[in-house]
């Protein structure tokens, strides 16, 4: 397993936590809010909409919270105003980072992205700067529980997805980003429990750390993460399973 899969394996275990906590659905409402406001509350007529309450129910987040999260976004109910921003910048050893947030407070989050950067060993860098270093893909995570794999691998060939990852707890297949959905009920018809899907951005190379700047580059990446207004983080690195595995 490369250094990036076993990190989006444990962002996957992490993300059950945080939803335990709740952590996950303020995220997950911005991302609605979003979503209603630019496409419309219809599900049928806006993907990116019918993708995040798709997420929100993989979540276990209450009908009640997703719906009211739809109507502040067109407007039937009174709400915050969420700006997608998205940061650019590099951290130890020039690893490409690209930091998504959703904010009400543009000044506050550039400030607070800014300060995690510098704290360290990273910096921001100018619009552009790494994002052509990624390919946006559809992810979606399988529970291995029970689990046939070749029966699994025939179903996802056929289904025209471009990869097959076994994480251990789980499976990740890998698709092209406007086929997520469609190959999701695919699987899902299939029998097999698909625990989440997402649009993720995946790094067409990466940059090999050791030692001290992998350790900076995990808290680099750490402290990006825990970020109020972050939805997500992407870099292109490749670390050795031993010392990804110790923030597992």
């Amino acid at each position: 397993m490369s250094g990036h899969s076993k990190w989006h394996s444990i962002k996957h275990k992490k993300a059950k936590e945080d939803a335990k906590r709740g952590q996950i659905f303020t995220r997950l409402i911005k991302e609605i809010t979003i979503a209603s406001r630019i496409g419309g509350g219809d599900l049928n007529g806006n993907s990116r909409l019918r993708s995040a309450v798709q997420s929100g129910k993989d979540a276990n987040m209450p009908w009640t919270n997703i719906e009211k999260a739809i109507k502040k976004g067109t407007g039937e109910l009174p709400g915050v105003t969420y700006e997608e921003v998205v940061y650019e910048g590099y951290g130890p050893g020039g690893v490409a980072i690209l930091v998504f947030t959703q904010t009400d407070n543009k000044n506050r989050t550039t400030a607070e992205v800014r300060h995690v950067f510098s704290r360290f060993n990273g910096r921001l860098g100018e619009v552009g700067c790494v994002s052509w270093m990624f390919h946006k893909k559809g992810l979606i995570n399988i529970d291995a529980a029970g689990v046939n794999e070749d029966k699994l691998t025939e179903i996802v060939l056929e289904s025209g997805a471009n990869d097959l990852e076994n994480n251990g707890e789980f499976f990740t297949v890998t698709t092209e980003s406007n086929v997520v959905e469609t190959i999701r009920k695919t699987i899902e018809v299939a029998g097999f429990k698909v625990t989440s899907s997402e649009i993720g951005m995946i790094p067409i190379n990466t940059v090999k750390l050791e030692g001290k700047e992998a350790a900076q580059l995990l808290k680099l990446l750490e402290g990006l993460e825990e970020l109020d207004d972050t939805q997500s983080v992407s870099a292109n690195f490749d670390i050795p399973d031993e010392i990804l595995a110790a923030q597992g």
